[in-house]
This record gives C-alpha cells, sequence and structure tokens, in this order.
C-alpha cells in the first residue's frame, strides 16, 4: 500500500468532524490533530467512545475535545455554535455523521422494507441535519475564509449501496454541496468526498464473500480504508484553494 506523503501544518486551525467516535470521522480527526490542528470530536450522546478516542489523543499531545450532539434533531445550530466556543473560532467543518438506516444491505426490488421512518431518519440524518449545522457554521467559516467537506458516497452515482433510500440522501449531498459552494461564496469553499467499498467499524454488515466480489471489482485490488478518505478530506479542507463544489470519488476505481 502505498503511504501519504501530503504533511500539512495546522496549528492554529479548528475543526469540527461530526460522527467522529469512529471510522472515517475518527480517521479525520486523527489526521487534523497530528497536523497540529485543534478539533472537535462530535459524537452521539451517551456513546463513551468519543470521550474515550479524545482523551485518548490527548494523551499523545494533541488538542481534541468531545463534543456530544445528534445530528437530524433540529438543534444542529446549538452544534456549531458550541464547537465555535469550545476552539474559539472554526476553520473546518466536515460533515461526516451519517445513518444507512439500518444494519443490513436491502435488495433494490425490496421497496416494503424501505419504511417511511426509514426515510425520514436517513434524510433528517444524511441530508437535512447537514443542511442546518453548515448554515449555522456559515458565519463562523466566513469569518476565518475556512471550508466544509461533506461525506456523500459512490451509491449516489451507481446503483451499489444499502438502500436507496441511503443513495438518494447520498445524491443529495452532491446536489447540496453545489448550492453551498455558491451560496457561501466567496469566503468559503465547500466540497464533497464520495467513498466506495470502506473498511471500517461503521459499516453495513456485508459478508465476506461480498467484501472480497467488492475487492475484485476495484482495479486497485483493495476496499478503501478510514485513512484513505482521511487524507482526502484534509487535502480539499486545507489544500485545493481553487476547489469548490466539487464531489472526489475514492473508490479505486470500483464504480468503473
Amino acid at each position: 500500500m502505498q503511504q501519504s506523503l501530503l504533511n500539512y501544518d495546522l496549528r492554529g486551525r479548528r475543526a469540527l468532524v461530526t460522527g467522529s467516535a469512529s471510522g472515517i470521522g475518527l480517521a479525520t480527526v486523527e489526521r487534523l490533530a497530528r497536523a497540529g490542528c485543534r478539533v472537535a470530536l462530535n459524537h452521539l450522546p451517551g456513546d463513551g467512545a468519543g470521550p474515550a478516542q479524545a482523551q485518548r489523543l490527548r494523551d499523545e499531545g494533541h488538542d481534541v475535545q468531545p463534543i456530544a450532539h445528534a445530528i437530524g434533531d433540529g438543534a444542529e445550530a446549538q452544534l456549531a455554535e458550541g464547537a465555535a466556543d469550545l476552539l474559539g473560532g472554526l476553520d473546518l467543518l466536515v460533515n461526516n455523521a451519517g445513518t444507512p438506516g439500518g444494519r443490513k444491505a436491502l435488495s433494490p426490488g425490496d421497496l416494503d422494507a424501505i419504511s417511511d421512518a426509514m426515510w425520514q431518519e436517513v434524510l433528517d440524518v444524511n441530508l437535512v441535519g447537514l443542511f442546518r449545522l453548515t448554515r449555522a457554521a456559515g458565519p463562523h467559516l466566513r469569518a476565518t475564509a475556512g471550508s466544509v467537506v461533506n461525506l456523500a458516497s459512490v451509491s449516489a452515482l451507481s446503483s451499489r449501496g444499502s438502500s436507496m433510500a441511503y443513495a438518494a440522501s447520498k445524491a443529495g449531498i452532491i446536489t447540496l454541496t453545489r448550492h453551498l459552494a455558491v451560496a457561501l461564496a466567496p469566503e468559503v469553499r465547500i466540497n464533497a468526498v464520495a467513498p466506495g467499498a470502506v473498511d471500517s467499524t461503521w459499516q453495513i454488515e456485508w459478508t465476506e464473500e461480498q467484501r472480497r466480489a467488492s475487492i475484485q471489482r476495484t482495479p486497485l485490488g483493495r476496499r478503501c480504508t478510514p485513512e484513505d478518505i482521511a487524507e482526502s478530506i484534509v487535502y480539499l479542507g486545507f489544500g485545493a484553494p481553487m476547489v469548490t463544489g466539487q464531489t472526489l470519488v475514492i473508490d479505486g476505481g470500483l464504480i468503473l
């Protein structure tokens, strides 16, 4: 596996990463913190993994603070204000929090398995909550000429994924990224990443056969890791000064 050659000096920068007690979110927190960024590690209320991970990183000498708040509850402005107060401002918002709406992948033909409640949960967390939080964080990001990176998915660009509800929410994120990039310009850049199959503790329960099949379909011969995605998130967040409104596919060629 190739190692990253990109190094950043992010001392004095401040970032909020949602849904970051594990998986891609946690890998992003680690990548930012080890570059010197102060990070608010957002986690669900009552989830002990968030404070534990924040403490682990503080023990390593990094400035990481846990902040509990659910996305999709209609009170995302409280999270934006709380993180800005905690860090003394915001330079980057990573909208990583999301839900597939269940632990099992649903067949595209099984329309009855996608309930109204599932639709509501997936859209509230993945799309509407993302919008509310970005809107609330906007003034803080404008003040620092900051940026936003949203987590979409290759399911928005193909028929792959856990369900059509999840795919539709991620397609909405791609469209919303373009609209928000215009709305918050010129001060704030807004981009998205669209991961493919990722080996993570946060994922749908794929069988080993399905996992092997996804590797066989991938030209680069492996599944993504959370660290693969985190590297591109940091690049879009603090590099790429003339890139906005774009969605970067990170899938090893899976959907080619």
